[in-house]
């Protein structure tokens, strides 16, 4: 039996940069007390609002930083 190869397109990894992944920097880890810790300094938010947007609005850091503006 000869088996034939799929031919699958290829996706290019994501850039690594000196703190991580750039697809990283657009999106908020609500269960990362880092990030949560970020957003609610950087926003004037408490932690638990923080992880409330995230919940609510997905992951997305605009969105979370949109919705967090007082």
């Amino acid at each position: 039996m000869a088996t034939a190869k799929k031919a699958t397109a290829k996706k290019a990894p994501a850039k690594h940069t000196s703190s991580g992944l750039k697809q990283d920097r657009a999106k908020v880890a609500g269960k990362q007390a880092h990030e949560v810790g970020y957003e609610a300094r950087k926003t004037g938010a408490k932690p638990a609002e923080v992880k409330a947007a995230v919940k609510a609005v997905g992951n997305s850091r605009k969105a979370v930083e949109k919705s967090l503006v007082k």
